[in-house]
Protein backbone atom coordinates (compact mmCIF):
# COMPACT_ATOMS: atom_id res chain seq x y z
CA UNK A 1 0.00 0.00 0.00
CA UNK A 2 1.46 3.30 -1.03
CA UNK A 3 1.75 6.19 1.55
CA UNK A 4 -0.50 9.12 0.93
CA UNK A 5 0.72 12.41 0.38
CA UNK A 6 -1.29 15.49 0.63
CA UNK A 7 -0.46 17.70 -2.33
CA UNK A 8 -1.68 21.54 -1.99
CA UNK A 9 0.30 23.08 -5.28
CA UNK A 10 -0.68 22.35 -8.72
CA UNK A 11 2.22 20.77 -10.46
CA UNK A 12 2.77 19.46 -14.08
CA UNK A 13 1.80 16.29 -15.92
CA UNK A 14 5.42 14.75 -15.67
CA UNK A 15 5.97 15.46 -11.68
CA UNK A 16 2.34 14.52 -10.77
CA UNK A 17 2.31 11.42 -12.38
CA UNK A 18 6.07 10.64 -10.76
CA UNK A 19 4.46 11.73 -7.00
CA UNK A 20 1.56 9.33 -8.27
CA UNK A 21 3.74 6.26 -8.83
CA UNK A 22 5.53 6.92 -5.38
CA UNK A 23 2.37 7.74 -3.14
CA UNK A 24 -1.39 8.04 -2.58
CA UNK A 25 -1.95 11.53 -4.11
CA UNK A 26 -4.75 13.84 -2.00
CA UNK A 27 -4.45 17.10 -4.51
CA UNK A 28 -5.70 20.30 -3.54
CA UNK A 29 -5.36 23.37 -5.32
CA UNK A 30 -4.63 25.20 -1.80
CA UNK A 31 -7.93 25.81 -0.69
CA UNK A 32 -9.78 26.63 -4.05
CA UNK A 33 -13.04 24.25 -4.35
CA UNK A 34 -12.81 22.48 -0.91
CA UNK A 35 -13.67 23.58 2.58
CA UNK A 36 -11.16 23.74 5.42
CA UNK A 37 -12.99 20.49 7.22
CA UNK A 38 -11.97 18.26 4.04
CA UNK A 39 -8.53 19.49 3.73
CA UNK A 40 -8.17 18.85 7.27
CA UNK A 41 -9.22 15.00 7.18
CA UNK A 42 -6.68 15.02 4.08
CA UNK A 43 -4.62 16.22 6.40
CA UNK A 44 -5.03 13.87 9.02
CA UNK A 45 -4.14 10.71 6.67
CA UNK A 46 -1.32 12.16 5.33
CA UNK A 47 2.24 10.49 6.15
CA UNK A 48 4.19 13.63 3.63
CA UNK A 49 2.95 17.08 2.39
CA UNK A 50 3.82 18.77 -0.50
CA UNK A 51 3.16 22.77 -1.03
CA UNK A 52 4.64 26.31 -1.23
CA UNK A 53 5.05 29.20 0.27
CA UNK A 54 1.69 30.13 -0.77
CA UNK A 55 -0.42 28.66 1.65
CA UNK A 56 0.84 28.82 5.30
CA UNK A 57 0.08 25.93 7.72
CA UNK A 58 -0.42 26.70 11.27
CA UNK A 59 0.52 24.86 14.01
CA UNK A 60 -3.21 24.04 15.46
CA UNK A 61 -3.54 22.65 11.06
CA UNK A 62 0.11 20.97 11.70
CA UNK A 63 -1.15 19.19 14.79
CA UNK A 64 -4.10 17.35 13.08
CA UNK A 65 -1.47 15.99 11.02
CA UNK A 66 -1.30 13.10 13.33
CA UNK A 67 0.27 10.49 10.82
CA UNK A 68 2.84 13.14 9.23
CA UNK A 69 6.78 12.04 8.21
CA UNK A 70 7.69 14.49 5.83
CA UNK A 71 6.39 18.13 5.07
CA UNK A 72 8.24 19.14 1.75
CA UNK A 73 7.92 22.63 -0.25
CA UNK A 74 8.54 24.22 -3.22
CA UNK A 75 10.57 27.04 -1.91
CA UNK A 76 13.68 27.99 -0.31
CA UNK A 77 11.72 30.18 2.38
CA UNK A 78 10.36 27.97 5.33
CA UNK A 79 8.58 30.48 7.48
CA UNK A 80 5.23 28.97 6.53
CA UNK A 81 6.15 26.37 9.03
CA UNK A 82 7.15 26.05 12.79
CA UNK A 83 10.12 24.61 12.30
CA UNK A 84 10.90 24.01 15.84
CA UNK A 85 7.37 22.28 16.86
CA UNK A 86 7.87 19.82 13.80
CA UNK A 87 11.42 19.13 14.69
CA UNK A 88 10.22 18.54 18.31
CA UNK A 89 8.02 15.98 16.40
CA UNK A 90 10.45 14.51 14.31
CA UNK A 91 9.10 15.62 11.07
CA UNK A 92 11.93 17.06 8.45
CA UNK A 93 10.92 19.95 6.80
CA UNK A 94 12.40 19.65 3.19
CA UNK A 95 13.26 23.04 1.01
CA UNK A 96 14.41 23.83 -2.94
CA UNK A 97 18.13 25.82 -2.44
CA UNK A 98 20.52 25.93 -5.19
CA UNK A 99 17.79 25.48 -7.87
CA UNK A 100 16.86 29.26 -7.76
CA UNK A 101 19.96 30.86 -6.87
CA UNK A 102 20.75 32.25 -10.23
CA UNK A 103 17.28 33.22 -11.23
CA UNK A 104 16.33 35.31 -8.03
CA UNK A 105 19.59 36.80 -9.00
CA UNK A 106 18.51 38.26 -11.95
CA UNK A 107 15.66 39.35 -10.48
CA UNK A 108 17.47 41.31 -7.87
CA UNK A 109 19.57 42.73 -10.45
CA UNK A 110 16.69 43.45 -12.54
CA UNK A 111 15.07 45.71 -9.56
CA UNK A 112 18.57 47.73 -9.22
CA UNK A 113 18.58 48.47 -12.99
CA UNK A 114 14.84 49.49 -12.73
CA UNK A 115 15.28 51.60 -9.82
CA UNK A 116 18.47 52.98 -10.34
CA UNK A 117 17.08 54.32 -14.30
CA UNK A 118 13.77 54.90 -12.88
CA UNK A 119 12.71 52.31 -15.81
CA UNK A 120 8.89 51.54 -14.58
CA UNK A 121 8.34 55.09 -14.09
CA UNK A 122 9.81 56.54 -17.43
CA UNK A 123 8.13 53.64 -18.80
CA UNK A 124 4.73 54.61 -17.69
CA UNK A 125 5.16 57.95 -19.14
CA UNK A 126 5.51 56.99 -22.62
CA UNK A 127 2.67 54.44 -22.51
CA UNK A 128 0.77 57.40 -21.07
CA UNK A 129 1.34 59.71 -23.57
CA UNK A 130 3.26 62.43 -21.26
CA UNK A 131 6.79 61.81 -23.07
CA UNK A 132 6.63 65.30 -25.00
CA UNK A 133 9.87 66.50 -24.95
CA UNK A 134 14.03 65.39 -24.57
CA UNK A 135 13.76 64.21 -20.92
CA UNK A 136 15.33 66.56 -18.33
CA UNK A 137 17.72 66.19 -15.11
CA UNK A 138 14.52 66.22 -12.80
CA UNK A 139 14.17 62.69 -14.26
CA UNK A 140 17.36 61.71 -14.87
CA UNK A 141 18.56 58.15 -13.14
CA UNK A 142 21.78 57.47 -11.54
CA UNK A 143 24.67 54.89 -12.44
CA UNK A 144 25.17 51.36 -11.66
CA UNK A 145 28.56 50.44 -12.90
CA UNK A 146 31.73 51.63 -10.44
CA UNK A 147 28.54 52.01 -6.95
CA UNK A 148 28.90 50.11 -4.12
CA UNK A 149 26.67 47.61 -3.42
CA UNK A 150 26.21 46.24 0.54
CA UNK A 151 24.34 42.82 0.59
CA UNK A 152 22.66 42.02 3.97
CA UNK A 153 23.09 38.12 3.97
CA UNK A 154 26.26 36.89 1.26
CA UNK A 155 24.39 33.19 1.14
CA UNK A 156 24.03 31.44 -2.35
CA UNK A 157 21.94 33.94 -3.71
CA UNK A 158 23.60 36.90 -2.18
CA UNK A 159 26.74 35.58 -3.75
CA UNK A 160 25.33 35.22 -7.38
CA UNK A 161 24.34 38.73 -7.04
CA UNK A 162 27.64 39.55 -6.12
CA UNK A 163 28.76 38.06 -9.00
CA UNK A 164 26.62 39.70 -11.38
CA UNK A 165 27.40 43.36 -9.63
CA UNK A 166 31.14 42.69 -9.20
CA UNK A 167 31.96 41.24 -12.36
CA UNK A 168 29.39 42.57 -14.98
CA UNK A 169 29.20 46.51 -13.38
CA UNK A 170 32.52 46.94 -11.64
CA UNK A 171 30.46 47.21 -8.43
CA UNK A 172 32.74 47.64 -5.07
CA UNK A 173 31.16 44.67 -2.85
CA UNK A 174 30.48 44.96 1.03
CA UNK A 175 28.74 42.55 3.22
CA UNK A 176 27.40 41.79 6.43
CA UNK A 177 26.70 37.69 7.69
CA UNK A 178 26.32 35.86 10.36
CA UNK A 179 29.58 34.65 9.28
CA UNK A 180 32.48 35.66 6.97
CA UNK A 181 32.54 34.01 2.75
CA UNK A 182 35.85 33.45 2.03
CA UNK A 183 34.39 32.50 -1.85
CA UNK A 184 32.79 36.18 -1.96
CA UNK A 185 35.99 38.01 -0.69
CA UNK A 186 38.42 35.73 -2.74
CA UNK A 187 36.08 35.40 -6.16
CA UNK A 188 34.39 39.23 -5.68
CA UNK A 189 37.00 41.25 -3.52
CA UNK A 190 33.92 41.93 -0.97
CA UNK A 191 34.44 43.22 2.41
CA UNK A 192 33.07 42.07 5.34
CA UNK A 193 32.04 44.70 7.83
CA UNK A 194 29.43 45.50 10.55
CA UNK A 195 25.81 46.57 9.30
CA UNK A 196 25.66 49.84 10.48
CA UNK A 197 28.90 50.74 8.72
CA UNK A 198 27.47 48.97 5.33
CA UNK A 199 24.20 50.96 5.87
CA UNK A 200 25.87 54.49 5.85
CA UNK A 201 28.74 53.93 2.79
CA UNK A 202 26.50 51.73 0.01
CA UNK A 203 24.93 53.61 -2.52
CA UNK A 204 22.94 50.14 -3.29
CA UNK A 205 21.95 47.94 0.09
CA UNK A 206 20.49 44.60 -1.14
CA UNK A 207 18.74 41.95 1.83
CA UNK A 208 19.19 38.78 1.02
CA UNK A 209 18.38 37.44 4.97
CA UNK A 210 15.94 34.15 5.30
CA UNK A 211 13.29 34.94 7.87
CA UNK A 212 13.88 34.31 11.49
CA UNK A 213 12.81 35.70 15.20
CA UNK A 214 16.73 37.31 14.56
CA UNK A 215 16.02 38.95 11.17
CA UNK A 216 12.27 40.21 11.74
CA UNK A 217 11.79 44.08 11.19
CA UNK A 218 16.03 43.90 11.73
CA UNK A 219 15.83 47.51 8.53
CA UNK A 220 13.66 49.97 10.52
CA UNK A 221 13.72 53.97 10.90
CA UNK A 222 16.96 53.65 12.62
CA UNK A 223 18.32 51.63 10.19
CA UNK A 224 17.30 54.07 6.28
CA UNK A 225 18.13 57.08 8.64
CA UNK A 226 22.26 55.79 8.26
CA UNK A 227 21.71 55.50 4.35
CA UNK A 228 22.65 58.13 2.55
CA UNK A 229 20.09 60.05 0.86
CA UNK A 230 20.90 59.33 -2.58
CA UNK A 231 20.83 55.62 -2.17
CA UNK A 232 18.82 53.02 -3.26
CA UNK A 233 17.00 50.15 -0.78
CA UNK A 234 16.31 46.66 -2.50
CA UNK A 235 14.58 43.74 -0.50
CA UNK A 236 14.57 40.17 -2.09
CA UNK A 237 14.01 38.55 1.26
CA UNK A 238 10.61 38.63 3.11
CA UNK A 239 9.03 41.58 3.42
CA UNK A 240 8.67 41.13 7.35
CA UNK A 241 12.42 41.67 7.39
CA UNK A 242 11.68 45.50 6.82
CA UNK A 243 9.55 48.15 8.73
CA UNK A 244 7.50 48.63 5.53
CA UNK A 245 5.77 51.66 7.26
CA UNK A 246 9.61 52.71 7.90
CA UNK A 247 10.18 52.37 4.52
CA UNK A 248 7.03 53.86 3.26
CA UNK A 249 8.01 56.76 5.25
CA UNK A 250 11.86 56.99 4.05
CA UNK A 251 10.52 56.93 0.50
CA UNK A 252 8.20 59.53 0.77
CA UNK A 253 10.59 61.90 2.78
CA UNK A 254 13.47 61.07 0.14
CA UNK A 255 15.31 60.02 3.19
CA UNK A 256 16.94 57.56 0.23
CA UNK A 257 16.78 57.81 -3.66
CA UNK A 258 14.39 54.32 -4.00
CA UNK A 259 13.48 51.29 -3.37
CA UNK A 260 13.26 48.31 -5.29
CA UNK A 261 10.95 45.23 -3.32
CA UNK A 262 9.77 41.64 -4.28
CA UNK A 263 8.18 40.82 -1.63
CA UNK A 264 5.95 42.36 1.31
CA UNK A 265 4.63 42.14 4.63
CA UNK A 266 1.17 41.58 3.01
CA UNK A 267 1.39 39.86 -0.13
CA UNK A 268 -0.52 40.38 -2.32
CA UNK A 269 0.00 43.91 -1.63
CA UNK A 270 -3.05 45.93 -1.47
CA UNK A 271 -4.05 47.99 -4.12
CA UNK A 272 -4.29 50.92 -1.55
CA UNK A 273 -0.79 50.37 -0.34
CA UNK A 274 1.09 53.64 0.12
CA UNK A 275 4.03 52.00 -1.78
CA UNK A 276 1.30 51.89 -5.12
CA UNK A 277 1.84 55.90 -5.02
CA UNK A 278 5.44 56.21 -5.36
CA UNK A 279 7.22 57.00 -8.37
CA UNK A 280 10.21 55.93 -6.41
CA UNK A 281 8.94 52.71 -5.23
CA UNK A 282 9.21 49.60 -8.00
CA UNK A 283 7.43 46.99 -6.99
CA UNK A 284 7.50 43.26 -8.09
CA UNK A 285 4.60 40.53 -7.46
CA UNK A 286 7.10 38.27 -5.73
CA UNK A 287 9.02 36.79 -8.56
CA UNK A 288 12.19 36.29 -7.28
CA UNK A 289 12.31 32.48 -8.84
CA UNK A 290 9.49 32.75 -11.34
CA UNK A 291 10.57 31.65 -14.84
CA UNK A 292 9.39 28.50 -16.66
CA UNK A 293 12.86 26.65 -15.97
CA UNK A 294 13.86 27.52 -12.63
CA UNK A 295 10.05 26.91 -11.19
CA UNK A 296 10.39 23.39 -12.74
CA UNK A 297 13.66 22.76 -11.26
CA UNK A 298 12.44 23.87 -8.18
CA UNK A 299 9.19 21.24 -8.59
CA UNK A 300 11.68 18.35 -9.51
CA UNK A 301 13.81 19.22 -6.36
CA UNK A 302 10.76 19.04 -4.60
CA UNK A 303 9.07 15.88 -5.46
CA UNK A 304 12.82 14.44 -4.85
CA UNK A 305 13.21 15.53 -1.45
CA UNK A 306 10.04 14.46 -0.82
CA UNK A 307 10.60 10.72 -2.12
CA UNK A 308 13.71 10.27 -0.20
CA UNK A 309 12.72 11.65 2.89
CA UNK A 310 10.04 9.53 3.06
CA UNK A 311 12.40 6.80 2.73
CA UNK A 312 14.20 7.78 5.52
CA UNK A 313 16.93 10.00 3.71
CA UNK A 314 17.03 13.87 4.52
CA UNK A 315 20.58 14.16 4.20
CA UNK A 316 19.76 16.98 1.34
CA UNK A 317 18.05 20.52 1.87
CA UNK A 318 16.26 19.22 5.06
CA UNK A 319 15.63 23.05 6.28
CA UNK A 320 15.41 21.87 9.93
CA UNK A 321 17.86 19.53 9.86
CA UNK A 322 19.98 21.16 12.59
CA UNK A 323 17.08 20.90 14.63
CA UNK A 324 16.21 17.28 14.14
CA UNK A 325 19.92 16.72 15.30
CA UNK A 326 18.91 18.38 18.86
CA UNK A 327 16.04 16.52 19.82
CA UNK A 328 16.24 13.53 22.24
Amino acid sequence: MKPKVLLYKPLPNDERQRLARHFEVMAFDGFHGHNEDEFLAALREAEGILGGSGIKLSKEQLEQAVNLKVASTISVGTDQYDLNYLARRNIPVMHTPGVLNETTADTLFALIMCTARRAVELSCMVKEGRWKQTVGPELYGTDVHGKTLGIIGMGRIGQALAKRAHLGFDMKIQYTNRRRNPDAEQSYQASYMDIDSLLASSDFVCVMTPLTLETEGMIGAREFALMKTDSIFINGSRGRVIDEAALIQALQNQQIRAAGLDVFQQEPLPADSPLCQLDNAVLFPHIGSATVETRHKMITCAVDNLIHAMSGDYSQNCANGHLLKSVD
